[in-house]
């Protein structure tokens, strides 16, 4: 028998939190929802608004693939960027409504305040993200990983993958936070544990179903569950 006399010194990574943007810490899922109706009725393609819903989380090309699929339209390639830069044009044309979910500043300057390790990593592109981003006061230093910036977006691992790397921390020792089932897939394919908001839409099985191990209505409960995540005070 081998017995231990004292404390056994074993150093843990702190744990860090890589966060969606859309649906997980701004509203917006309404506006991009709208945005992409709006671009696929300008091209003369009508789709339910619940259908679109479905694929707010993915990559827009993967978006563009499901919709050919299910429609059974073929679109070529002057059709499918002119779908994206549509998207974007109206996405903009709402940008103004788009507020910070309930919870989402005070979550970011409590993980800052306790030296949490934490980034953004969003399907969206630079130039629609960025003014989302803008709304919530993130600090100086603060990896942000845009579609833009990576070869694949979820439901493939990529932006969480980027985000891991550059904030120097093995995926296995973070979390990532979002609202959709891609976020949750992505999550696992990373090597990360999923934490599941009720805040884009997505019911509480759905997420649970795609591997999340705790589920929040959003941003502000999850600020006060924060040692369900590893997250402590700081000392």
């Amino acid at each position: 028998m081998t017995t231990v006399d004292g404390p056994i010194d074993l150093t843990v990574p702190q744990p860090a939190l890589l966060f969606d943007l859309d649906g997980t810490l701004v509203d917006s899922v309404y506006q991009h929802v709208i945005a992409w109706q709006e671009a696929l009725s300008e091209c003369g393609i009508a789709l339910s608004v619940w259908r679109i819903h479905r694929r707010i989380g993915m990559s827009g090309g993967l978006f563009l693939q499901a919709l050919q699929r299910e429609t059974g339209t073929v679109l070529d390639d002057a059709t499918l960027s002119r779908l994206t830069d549509l998207h974007a044009e109206f996405y903009l044309r709402r940008a103004a409504g788009v507020v910070p979910l309930p919870g989402a500043r005070e979550l970011i300057a409590t993980l800052h305040d306790r030296a949490v390790p934490f980034a953004i990593a969003t399907s969206g592109a630079r130039r629609t993200a960025m003014t989302a981003i803008g709304l919530l006061g993130i600090p100086e230093g603060v990896p942000i990983v845009t579609r833009d910036l990576v070869e694949r977006a979820k439901p493939d691992p990529h932006l969480f993958l980027a985000a891991a790397h550059l904030l120097q921390i093995e995926p296995r020792h973070c979390f990532v936070v979002g609202d959709s089932i891609w976020d949750l897939l992505a999550a696992q394919r990373a090597g990360a544990l999923g934490v599941g908001l009720l805040s884009g839409g997505y019911g509480r099985e759905e997420l649970e179903a795609a591997g999340a191990y705790r589920v929040y209505n959003d941003p502000a409960d999850m600020l006060s569950h924060l040692e369900e995540v590893g997250v402590r005070p700081r000392r």
